[in-house]
């Protein structure tokens, strides 16, 4: 019956659920209880690992893995206050921005697996793989099918925006894939330039602006001002040696 009915953690854990409640000497009601907390817990787990695998994440990152102390710039208060997801549940965005090394991929998976343990869709993609994504389903006339693919997930995770300019004609696509996704879904954008230069990266000021009005209609910043975690390394093993604090990266 309980094959039938699909619980299959309470198939499988029957004989030592049922030994737990005899020895806990509980009532039938604390029993269902705990075989009902075994389901669905099973089933929370399980829909858990589905969402992080469909979410494509590099590597796995967590909240508790970050080094809040070693960037002192930022306000660990704001990013737990984020992990709690309701900027996802209302389609807002999120800027994570500041110079290569520092964490921003790392904070940007970590709050994705926060939105996916809140019960939200995820879709993790450098930002060079999505817009090559976008111009080869406008070369194949498929676009419309990309956006509605991109469109789908509660949460677009954007990674390494800046990193390499594009050409204006992928910035009309990103363009229109913000534009799906604004007020309906929410975009989390990391970044290692300040909004007052994406005109640069796109390759189109109205462009960009179009696009910064939306995602900064409803959103969320956070400005990362530190050193790589990989050049601080290298310092201390006296492999690198210090340089001037780059400028910080802010919001125009």
């Amino acid at each position: 019956m309980l094959a039938r009915l699909k619980l299959t953690a309470l198939r499988d854990r029957l004989d030592g659920l049922l030994d737990e409640a005899a020895q806990g000497e509980l009532s039938l009601r604390e029993t269902l209880a705990l075989l009902c907390r075994a389901e669905v817990s099973h089933r929370e787990e399980r829909r858990i690992q589905m969402g992080t695998s469909l979410a494509k994440f590099p590597h796995q990152c967590t909240l508790e893995g970050f080094d809040f102390a070693a960037q002192p710039s930022l306000d660990a208060r704001q990013v737990r206050d984020l992990a709690a997801c309701r900027w996802v549940a209302n389609g807002d965005a999120l800027l994570i921005q500041g110079p290569p090394g520092v964490g921003k991929t790392h904070l940007a998976i970590a709050l994705g697996r926060e939105a996916i343990r809140h019960g939200h869709s995820v879709l993790f993609a450098p930002a060079t793989a999505l817009v090559t994504t976008l111009v080869g389903g406008h070369a194949e006339g498929k676009l419309e099918q990309r956006l509605a693919q991109l469109a789908k997930p509660k949460l677009l995770i954007v990674d390494e925006f800046g990193y390499l300019p594009f050409e204006p004609a992928a910035a009309h696509l990103l363009f229109q894939l913000v534009s799906r996704r604004y007020e309906r879904g929410s975009i989390l954008i990391t970044a290692n330039r300040a909004v007052g230069d994406w005109g640069t990266v796109l390759g189109d000021e109205v462009v960009a602006t179009a696009i910064l009005d939306r995602l900064m209609h409803h959103s969320h910043v956070l400005t990362i001002r530190g050193d790589s975690y990989r050049l601080r390394e290298k310092r201390r093993l006296g492999l690198f040696k210090a340089t001037p604090a780059p400028a910080s990266v802010g919001a125009s």
